[in-house]
């Protein structure tokens, strides 16, 4: 360190006023002067003009001086946010009615009817969905249960199991127990053991459609399900069977949290794996596209003629492209984007299926003599990962090539069919939706989301109306009209609507995170009890109930501390199609349990029921208006189908004559009623004139009278 030699009172030196920026010559008048001089000045040490630190101190001293600066930053940066936060509204936080410990991790939940299935180590778990008691365990397994679906048969449920070895088993549920009817991909060489990665039930269990995996390839195997057997067999058993009760119901009616301890209820439910259901029946085998490659025909007419009707039409696979054309429009590709491909190509994984099951419609239109139950599934859509075109297989019939194909401007990323099945969405991956009105076999438009935002879901709303500022459903079917909620990459929320009279159209509900990245949207779930409402989930483990119409959060729903979410960024619950419930798995806060001790660690289930919390009994009760209290509404006339609305518009205009008639005097009303009666009844009219009153006769409606004579004139000119 360096410093001026001389006596020590040359080294204690006073800090000195030194003035800011560039000096100047000061004005030689007094007023020019600065009146906030001392503003300009500025104290400074002029020991620190001479002494400064060597090297590595002073590159020490700027990394202290970054750290502090840092520092502070930080520290501003969570007061202002904390700030913030405590600025917010916070929603109305609502706790679980019924909390349900269990032994096992939960895996997988689903609901059907008044029950809830479990799937977890070693098997699955039947509960009561009212009050949370354990019907049935089903353990007669080495691993555990992945995923669960359960399908409502009317009176019975078909459950559909996934284990961690891709095993799929199918079991059918009665009030008579539980029945194994088979392991779909069971075999008993390991060796050619296949994968199930996706599974798929029709609407009332008429199909079933698996995606398997084996030995490098990946296939789609279709089957139909016997269900009208299936309760033949169930009813008259080949073994003697006991009589069963009924299952009882119990309604909770307070907020207090009620602790379940998972007890046996009063039912006799077993496992009946001595009674043989019939198997299902293999329909048909569905590959992935193979590649477009060189065709080998001679000519247009071979092309043409390899087509059977019309089948295939549209895939692309029968064409008279050359293989050096192929080779020509690569070459040129490849020399136009050179740039752009030198890295090596990565291989591509599997491609994958995502498949509905369609409704008949005037779009899947089907020959005269394949005939299919009123209600039931007729036609398998599928969509392959990376194709452009949407494939439609029948179901009445085995055809290895798609009967009909609908083509895409980019591949296709994400589909949803609407829980009616009169609705479905593609969207592609440059972002653009691709509606479709199924009943009435129309398009109902093409829109993009906004710049930036690809499509990570489609979650399909019930068509809804704003009344009286309450969000409800209308009585009876809604035409031409659908509303969804897309969740897109970048966690922002979009709610799309269309009908056939206007355009789509999309609206932000949810704005992509900036600074609180925590609160990105993982998860969305429409709840069809309320209408016009979705569940949000974010990766903070908030859970909250949007309303989509305003758009604002109404409550929030937190599982009772120290519970918490797992996997907040993949949370486990299930909603009730039919009831006003929703379940949400939480696990204890013990994170450094070992894999041991995880194992016997408690985990709950928890059921929150919307008709317990003030805010939303009114709605969950009730949630659907009749059709005469929305006669006058604009809004709910446009959504009517035409018939209905030329009916409306008769019944009201003729109940608006009759009140101008009934403020008439007497006669002159009779004589407005004759002339109605006339225009619109001509038969009617004649004969009520054969019945003469003296009222008739002065106002001319005699049989033989004028009105008459004109009548039968205009009659014999015609």
């Amino acid at each position: 360190m360096s410093s001026p030699k001389g006596s020590r009172a040359q080294k204690m030196r006073l800090p000195i006023l030194t003035q800011k920026g560039a000096l100047e010559v000061p004005s030689p008048t007094e007023k020019d002067w600065s009146k906030d001089d001392e503003k300009d000045y500025v104290f400074k040490d002029p020991d620190q003009e001479v002494d400064s630190l060597p090297q590595p101190y002073r590159m020490i001293n700027k990394l202290v001086n970054l750290l502090f600066d840092k520092s502070w930053e930080i520290i501003e940066e969570r007061d202002t946010s904390r700030e913030a936060e405590l600025r917010r509204v916070q929603p109305t936080m609502y706790p679980p009615v019924i909390e349900s410990k269990l032994n096992k991790m939960p895996n997988c939940m689903a609901i059907s009817q008044d029950y809830v299935f479990i799937g977890e180590a070693k098997g699955f778990s039947i509960y009561n969905l009212y009050d949370a008691k354990r019907i049935y365990v089903w353990e007669k397994l080495k691993v555990d249960v992945t995923s669960i679906c359960a399908t409502d048969l009317e009176n019975e449920i078909l459950i559909t199991t996934v284990d961690e070895m891709g095993i799929v088993r199918l079991f059918y549920f009665s009030k008579d127990g539980l029945f194994l009817i088979r392991a779909i991909n069971e075999v008993d060489d390991s060796s050619k053991q296949t994968t199930c990665l996706k599974m798929g039930i029709s609407q009332g269990g008429d199909f079933a459609a698996f995606l398997l995996q084996g030995a490098g390839e990946i296939w789609l195997d279709v089957y139909k399900l016997p269900k009208e057997s299936w309760l033949k067999e169930v009813e008259h058993p080949q073994t003697g069977t006991n009589p069963k009760k009924k299952v009882g119901q119990a309604h909770p009616n307070t907020l207090d949290l009620t602790v379940s301890e998972n007890l046996e209820m009063d039912v006799d439910i077993c496992f009946r794996g001595d009674v043989k259901l019939s198997l299902p029946v293999h329909i048909v085998k569905i590959k992935p596209p193979k590649p477009v490659t060189g065709s080998t025909f001679k000519s247009p007419l071979e092309a043409v003629a390899k087509l059977e009707g019309c089948s295939g039409l549209g895939s692309g696979q029968n064409h008279f492209i050359k293989d050096s054309q192929w080779e020509q429009q690569r070459a040129i590709f490849s020399a136009s984007y050179a740039k752009y491909l030198d890295g090596e190509c990565e291989e591509q994984p599997l491609s994958t299926a995502t498949f509905h099951f369609l409704l008949p419609s005037c779009m899947t239109t089907m020959p005269a003599e394949a005939q299919s139950p009123s209600g039931a599934a007729r036609v398998l859509g599928v969509h392959w990962t990376g194709s452009h075109s949407f494939f439609l297989y029948p179901l009445n019939r085995a055809l290895k090539d798609p009967e009909g194909v609908w083509p895409c401007a980019a591949p296709i990323t994400a589909s949803q069919l609407s829980y009616s099945c009169s609705h479905l969405v593609l969207a592609c991956e440059d972002g653009v939706l691709t509606l479709w009105d199924l009943a009435d076999g129309l398009p109902l438009g093409v829109v993009a989301l906004p710049e930036g935002c690809f499509c990570q879901s489609i979650h399909f709303l019930k068509h809804f109306l704003v009344h009286k500022g309450q969000n409800m459903y209308p009585e009876g079917p809604v035409t031409s009209r659908m509303k969804c909620v897309v969740l897109c990459t970048d966690a922002s929320l979009h709610l799309v609507e269309a009908k056939r009279t206007h355009g789509p159209t999309t609206r932000v509900l949810v704005e992509r995170p900036e600074k609180h990245l925590d609160e990105a949207l993982c998860a969305v779930a429409p709840i069809p009890a309320l209408p016009g409402m979705v569940l949000t989930f974010s990766r903070n483990g908030s859970v909250r109930l949007l309303d989509v119409a305003v758009p604002q959060t109404v409550c929030a729903f937190a599982p009772p501390r120290p519970y918490r979410l797992a996997a907040p960024w993949e949370p486990t619950f299930v909603v009730s199609l039919h009831h006003p419930y929703f379940l949400l798995r939480g696990d204890s806060p013990d994170e450094t349990a070992t894999t041991d001790q995880a194992k016997d660690t408690p985990h709950s289930v928890f059921y929150f029921n919307f008709e317990a919390y003030p805010l939303l009994e009114n709605i969950a009760r009730n949630h659907t208006i009749p059709r005469t209290d929305l006669v006058g509404d604009t809004a709910f006339a446009r959504v009517l189908p035409l018939e209905k609305r030329c009916e409306d518009f008769l019944r009201m205009r003729f109940q608006k004559l009759e009140n101008e008639v009934k403020e008439q005097e007497p006669w002159t009303r009779l004589q407005k009623c004759a002339l109605l009666l006339q225009r619109e009844h001509p038969e009617e009219y004649l004969a009520a004139a054969t019945g003469s009153r003296e009222g008739w006769r002065q106002a001319g409606f005699t049989p033989g009278g004028p009105a008459v004579q004109t009548r039968q004139q205009n009659a014999a000119a015609q």
